[in-house]
This record gives C-alpha cells, structure tokens and sequence, in this order.
C-alpha cells in the first residue's frame, strides 16, 4: 500500500478554498478500521464548505465528505464485530463524549462535543478513511455503494420527517427546497401517508422538481405557493411544513403556508439573521421543531428500507465520477444540473 493518497481537501474558510491533495493515509487506533473508500456522496454541505458559506466550525485543512461506504482494509487490535472485507457504511459522528447524557441516552448526534467527518475531522473523498468501529453499519452485497452511500442524507430525512414530525395519511405536507434532503423528505413524506404532497423551489430547480415528481409528489411549484393552497381544499394551509431550504428566509414561509395548530420542521440549514416576526406561530398555534443528524437505529431502519426496494434512491444520482473530477461534480450540483454526485475513489 502506498503511503500517501489524492483527497479532496478544504483547506481555509475562503471561498473555493478547496483543492486535490496528497495526504498521508490515515494510521488507526485500536478500536478503529481502515475502510477503502468505495463511493462517496456530494452533500449541500461540501458546497456550502468550498463556496465558504457555513455557519459551523470547520478543523483546517480538513478532507471533506462524510456519506460514504466502504470495504475494510484493516482492523485495530480491540475490534471484534467486523472482519476484513466487510461492506459496510458509516456515520458521521467520527468523535463524541460517550459520558455525555444525550450519549448515554442515544442522542450523541445532539452532544455538544460531536465531531464529524468532513469538518471536524478528515473525511472520506479520498481512498482510505480511518473509522470508529461503533460508527459502523454492515451492508448486503446486492445494496451497490453508488446507492448505499445515500444511507447519511436518507437518515437525516428519516429522523425529520418520520422521528420529528408526525404525518398521518392523508396530510397536505409541502417541502420548501428540492435539494437531496428536501427531495428525502418529499420521498418520506409520501411513505408516511402524506395525502397531497407539494414540493416547492424556484425556477432554477427545474431538474430537481422532475426528480420530486418521480418521488411522488402531486404537484411542484416554483411560485404562488400560498395562492395554490388558499385554493385547496378548506384553504387554510397545510398540516405539515418541511424547510428543507438552505437559508433562513423560507421558515417565515413555512409559517404562512401552515394551517392552525399544524407542523413547521426545520432541517436546512440558514446562517442569515430572520428579521421577522415570529408571531404567527403563536397565533397559529403552530409546532415548529428542528431536526439535526440522526442515530443508530435509524440508519439501520434505512439500510433495510433500501434492501428491500422500498426505499429507492436511484432517481436522485444524476452522477457518478472518479475523484479527480470532483470539482465538475460539485459545479454541476451547485448549478442544479445534477440532483446528487457520487464520487468512486478506489
């Protein structure tokens, strides 16, 4: 084995401050592996991480990419549930305080310590990745890893939609931002009941809304949303909103387009200051809840869901790339021309 290896690197907070780099391969400790890095997923973060718009710390220089799957190549000294050549997945928490009380009740995806692959430690848009084995999930040998590397988004969608949101069958549920994760949580919403499905962007996300439509969505819009739900049924607005948005603006939004004593979810991510008044969710007597990450049998819920059928992801790969050829990958879904790259470093 060599001893360097090409990485995707974010080395500073400037924008584009991200290049190809040999690095050194990862040495493991004794409760980690070596995992080959058989595809890894482009997430809105990476983007938002080269184009220097984020609103978390990021540990410079720093190899992005933390949706990924692999093959283990090697093994630290105290594992003892996986073997080399094991397919599997990870999650994202590469280091949390295992004391912590939201760790100890299986919330260490909220522990304040976490850090993740990607920002707060070196990812995977590389070859070899080093890997807690409690991060480890195994997968089937028919879940091909162009899709098994879908597993992080589709989790961070599951815990939305189907953990911190209640949906019933036959909910109108709207989805503000058709990115990966918005387009997730349509798919979830649909699987949960939902009984009129409206996806929303703007007109840039043309390619995107087909994508919706595919997933199950009744109707896209890239305006007039408010308008089209005063005219649907009673016309008071949807029982559940899901921003899925990457900025802030789209929760005053979500607030109009919520019925009384409805559902706001939050899951983008949106530095920017609001600059609005949060009344209405007071007089609407609206819950607005956030959701971050995900936890260990939610992923599991999800590897299962893809081996079966139930859960297909395919629609939403409009690219697979070897790692050299990052950088067209992330244009094209910075530009809306592909829904989600999937970059192949071995």
């Amino acid at each position: 084995m060599a001893k360097t290896m090409p990485a995707v690197v974010n080395y500073g907070i400037e924008p584009r401050s991200v290049e190809l780099r040999e690095v050194p391969i990862p040495e493991i400790g004794d409760h980690d592996v070596l995992l080959k890095t058989e595809a890894v997923s482009v997430c809105g973060s990476d983007l938002h991480q080269w184009l220097g718009g984020i609103s978390w710390q990021v540990n410079y220089p720093c190899i992005l990419g933390h949706e990924f799957g692999g093959t283990i190549v090697q093994l630290g000294k105290r594992v003892k549930d996986y073997s080399l050549g094991n397919r599997v997945v990870s999650e994202t928490a590469a280091v949390i305080d295992e004391t912590s009380p939201f760790s100890r009740r299986g919330l260490y995806n909220l522990d304040p310590h976490r850090l993740g692959f990607g920002y707060g430690v070196n990812g995977a848009m590389t070859q070899y990745v080093k890997v807690p084995e409690r991060c480890l999930h195994r997968i089937p040998d028919h879940l091909e890893f162009e899709r098994a590397a879908l597993t992080e988004p589709c989790s961070v969608a599951y815990n939305a939609v189907c953990m911190n949101t209640t949906i019933r069958p036959g909910d109108v549920v709207v989805v503000l931002g058709p990115g990966p994760i918005g387009l997730l949580c349509a798919l979830m919403a649909k699987l949960s009941g939902a009984g009129h499905l409206v996806v929303a962007g703007i007109p840039s996300d043309a390619k995107r809304l087909e994508v919706a439509m595919q997933l199950g969505a009744d109707i896209t819009l890239t305006e007039g949303v408010e308008e089209y739900l005063r005219g649907f049924g009673d016309g008071f607005g949807a029982d559940v909103v899901i921003d899925a948005a990457g900025v802030s603006a789209t929760l005053e939004l979500a607030l109009k387009l919520v019925r009384p004593a409805g559902q706001v979810t939050k899951v983008g991510w949106g530095p920017q200051p609001m600059n609005f008044s949060f009344d209405a969710a007071v007089q609407k007597n609206v819950r607005v809840q956030g959701s971050f990450s995900h936890n260990w049998p939610i992923w599991e819920r999800i590897i299962a869901m893809m081996s079966s059928g139930q859960l297909d992801v395919s629609p939403l790969i409009s690219q697979t790339a070897k790692l050299e050829d990052w950088q067209t990958c992330f244009e094209g879904m910075h530009s809306g021309d592909f829904v989600k790259a999937v970059l192949l470093p071995a």
